[in-house]
């Protein structure tokens, strides 16, 4: 058994992450400020489960983080924390520079100070794994792929907070001698996604009987990676990577926009038919675009499959399938997420 530190954890990724290391027999201490993102429903199979224990705190509070690392003493730190929507952080980008940027330097910083005061041998194993995005390398062409060497081109205030994160464990690495180590994500979706991503807004739009906004038209290509396919990459990650290196992980699922919401439309009509026999693709509605909207990711996943023998299980359309399912069958779920501030109403059109 493992303990692991993990940040974000009753958020989206960092959610799943948690349920999967606690089936596992590992013990996780998780940490989530809880802001409008973070769920604790999504952790309900954990309550009582005395190898998960729930923190509420902010990952800048050096005291507070310190205190917790002293308290735990965990192998190994995942961070998942991060304000992670493309539009939020159009409209407010002072956010994103507070959390992903301010929030892992604080983080690595009571990280780095509990660090030092441990035998060597803890030294040496210790892992601080950054769970970090695609959205940094900038927007592709209709060629090529993302590779850990590509040059960083943020385009929106959210990768380029993520971007900023990213220098800065690297930095840590080369300056103070952490054992770090960052994986670079392409678009995940699953079970337990917040509503405002693209994949369970169409799904929740489309059973009310709303307009599905498309951006632009439709064409932004996404290499799209099933959520658990993800944590397992971050599993191995931890297990076997070497220190200071990057890892991208990728599901070999490039896909349009548009293909992606026709296929939630096609899934949603064989499973819950329309009573007038309508079909849904009817309420695709092409909208004006996001403002510095990439065109096209790609990753290039093969440095992970040969260093460390990962690879994804579900293809894009086994993984759509189990999502929509997963959504159909947790409508309760997501009734509750959207009791709150958000109403599927679209951001970022500044």
């Amino acid at each position: 058994m493992k303990t692991l530190l993990v940040t974000g954890g009753a958020g989206f990724i960092g959610g799943n992450f948690v349920l999967g290391a606690v089936a596992d027999g590992h013990r996780v201490v998780n940490l989530d400020k809880l802001t409008y993102a973070g769920n604790l429903d999504t952790l309900a199979a954990l309550k009582g489960n005395p190898n998960h224990v729930f923190v509420q705190g902010d990952i800048g509070d050096l005291e507070f983080v310190g205190k917790l690392l002293a308290e735990h003493k965990p192998d190994a730190i995942v961070n998942f924390a991060a304000e992670s929507h493309v539009d939020r952080s159009i409209d407010g980008p002072a956010a994103f520079i507070h959390t992903n940027v301010v929030g892992t330097l604080g983080l690595l910083e009571a990280t780095l100070k509990h660090w030092r005061t441990l035998s060597d041998a803890n030294k040496i194993a210790f892992r601080f794994l950054h769970v970090s995005t695609d959205e940094v390398y900038g927007s592709l062409g209709a060629e090529g792929k993302f590779t850990e060497t590509t040059a960083y081109a943020p385009n929106s205030p959210y990768s380029a907070s993520k971007a900023s994160s990213d220098h800065i464990v690297r930095a840590f690495h080369h300056t103070y001698g952490l054992p770090t180590l960052t994986t670079n994500c392409s678009n995940n979706y699953g079970p337990y996604q917040f509503p405002e991503k693209l994949i369970p807004l169409m799904i929740h739009k489309a059973l009310v009987g709303e307009k599905l906004p498309v951006y632009g038209d439709g064409k932004n290509v996404r290499d799209w990676l099933y959520v658990v396919d993800h944590c397992h990459a971050i599993r191995r990650v931890l297990d076997a990577g070497r220190p200071g290196e990057v890892y991208n992980v990728g599901g070999d699922a490039e896909r349009e926009n548009i293909h992606v919401v026709r296929t939630i439309c096609a899934l949603l009509d064989e499973r819950r038919p329309l009573a007038n026999g309508a079909r849904r693709e009817a309420q695709i509605n092409f909208v004006a675009d996001r403002p510095g909207h990439d065109r096209r990711y790609a990753i290039d996943a093969s440095k992970l499959k040969r260093e460390l023998g990962w690879k994804p299980s579900e293809t894009f359309e086994t993984g759509i399938a189990r999502t929509v399912d997963w959504y159909l069958a947790n409508e309760a779920w997501a009734g509750r997420v959207l009791d709150g501030s958000y109403r599927m109403e679209r951001l970022g059109v500044a």
